[in-house]
């Protein structure tokens, strides 16, 4: 294994922990369902809400080519081996295309929820609330916003949200995004 390969797989593993809401070993879609819930309250959005709903759709559709990728099927569990497995296989063999097709959604989504002026990017106030809302210290966020902020204007684009959640699952940035 590769340096890289041994940093995302600490992370993955990290984040297999993190949505296993019900620590029972396994990733289910509820797991996908309650971690959008929970990132959407924590931007007082109700559960029927446009933006809510859009998060929802796409944590399921992450869950359900995770779980069609590990031979699961679209309703399946992951163990945590799978969940590693196919997602390596995205970052590291698919290829940036298909990784941007599978967390594309989820990185609009959360950008339409942080989104307060709707110009289709986030600024450092709403990139730290939206990481507080996974449980990274405000701190921490700020400090990350910096390093993320790859162009400098002061905004964060899906491009460069998505570039910085390769660049930390590839161990190319040090910075807390996983709350």
């Amino acid at each position: 294994m590769t340096a890289a390969t041994d940093i995302a797989n600490e992370r993955l593993r990290k984040r297999f922990a993190r949505w296993d809401q019900n620590s029972n070993g396994t990733l289910e879609q509820a797991d996908f369902e309650k971690e959008a819930a929970q990132i959407a309250q924590a931007f007082g959005k109700s559960a029927d809400s446009a933006e809510a709903q859009a998060l929802h759709a796409a944590f399921a559709g992450m869950f359900r080519h995770l779980a069609v990728e590990a031979g699961a099927g679209a309703d399946g569990m992951l163990s945590e081996e799978d969940f590693v497995r196919v997602t390596q296989k995205l970052m590291f063999q698919d290829g940036e295309e298909a990784f941007n097709t599978v967390l594309g959604p989820v990185m609009r989504s959360i950008v339409g929820l942080c989104d307060k002026n709707a110009d289709g990017q986030i600024n450092a106030d709403e990139f730290v609330a939206w990481l507080g809302a996974v449980g990274v210290d405000s701190a921490q966020a700020a400090d990350a916003f910096r390093q993320v902020d790859t162009n400098g204007n002061g905004e964060l684009s899906i491009e460069e949200l998505l570039e910085a959640v390769r660049n930390f699952h590839f161990g190319r940035l040090e910075v807390e995004l996983l709350g």
